[in-house]
């Protein structure tokens, strides 16, 4: 499979996520042709919704006939809204591609309690265990052969990401999560949140006690831990930046940790995960964003009873279509940094 061109069609791709997706797909060196759905955009030049990709591409979005372009394409990504997913997968599945890929929260959390306690009625839950979650630096090369992957939402990557690590070192504290994500996470659609006026040299906790990613992260911390009740709290917060997602994980443990232990723990996780880089000191957000990579750093007191871990990714990328594009490398047996390899400006 390695060696074939693919043909991806992109579905829903009118947004930031959508438009990070064929930025990339467009360069990626085993992708052959990229073709765009959005309904209501049909004819449509792709560079009038995406001005950066005019110099790229001057294909416009195809009209809307969904299940004949699936049976085209090798792989078909979904950057459509929560709920808008599940209505579509029966057509998907009947077409039959190679790979489906969902950026959407509808399949991310198999646990249907727990999804409906975040998100309300699961509108598919017997195509649940059709599903992989692709949390491609945690699941690897466990993702190769999959027929359909769950994409991680932004904030829950960046936590994750911070946890797994720790899955055999903390018992029964609870950790907290803060995170400070930039405006770009909200969408494309102008809201009063996102308005400049008033993101602007400004900050602000939002969804407090209930972030709709905490599904996703107490599902994960739960299966890793192997404690049904394992718990954890998601602190976000609104930052005056576009893209990124500064998250620090902050513990107090009953029993002190030997010197180095979370360091190390980081190292042995993510040993071999060519787009995760473990640092010697605490990452900066501008040396994450718009690169594909997570930068994490790990501290713990003197006495060894607190730890930190921090967290650096690009919000649309490494938390949305970077994370996408990866795990479809690992599904196909393609290079896990096949086309994602790209550093990103400085200063940015």
């Amino acid at each position: 499979m390695s060696g074939l061109p693919l043909r991806v069609l992109v579905v829903g791709a009118a947004g930031y996520v959508g438009g990070e997706l064929l930025r990339l797909l467009l360069d990626h060196p085993q992708v052959a042709a990229v073709t765009v759905l959005a309904r209501n955009h049909s004819e449509r030049p792709l560079a009038e919704e995406f001005p950066q990709l005019a110099s790229r591409t001057s294909a416009c979005f195809a009209p809307w006939a969904l299940a004949a372009q699936a049976a085209e394409h090798e792989v078909v990504m979904l950057a459509v809204d929560h709920g808008e997913s599940a209505p579509l997968m029966p057509e998907l599945f009947s077409a039959a591609p190679r790979l489906v890929v969902d950026l959407s929260a509808d399949f991310r959390v198999a646990d249907v309690a727990l999804y409906e306690q975040y998100y309300g009625p699961h509108q598919a839950p017997e195509l649940l265990p059709h599903f992989t979650y692709g949390l491609a630096d945690v699941a690897g090369a466990r993702l190769y052969g999959t027929r359909a992957i769950a994409s991680p939402g932004c904030l829950a990557t960046a936590a994750q990401l911070a946890l797994y690590p720790l899955r055999e070192l903390i018992s029964e504290t609870t950790p907290s999560l803060f995170a400070i994500t930039g405006s770009s996470g909200a969408g494309a659609k102008l809201r009063e949140s996102t308005h400049h006026a008033t993101r602007a040299h400004n900050l602000f906790a939002y969804n407090v006690l209930g972030h709709r990613h905490e599904a996703e992260i107490l599902h994960g911390w739960r299966q890793w831990t192997g404690r049904s009740a394992a718990s954890a709290r998601l602190l976000a917060h609104s930052g005056p930046f576009v893209r990124g997602i500064y998250l620090t994980l902050h513990v107090a443990l009953h029993e002190p940790l030997a010197a180095g232990a979370v360091q190390a723990a980081l190292h042995a996780a993510y040993q071999g995960r060519p787009l995760l880089r473990v640092l010697a000191t605490p990452p900066e957000l501008t040396h994450a964003v718009g690169t594909c990579f997570a930068l994490a750093h790990a501290a713990q007191s003197v006495d060894g009873k607190e730890i930190q871990v921090m967290i650096a990714i690009d919000n649309l990328l490494k938390g949305a279509a970077g994370q996408a594009i990866q795990a479809m490398n690992l599904a196909l047996g393609l290079p896990e940094a096949a086309g994602l390899g790209a550093v990103g400006a400085f200063p940015y």
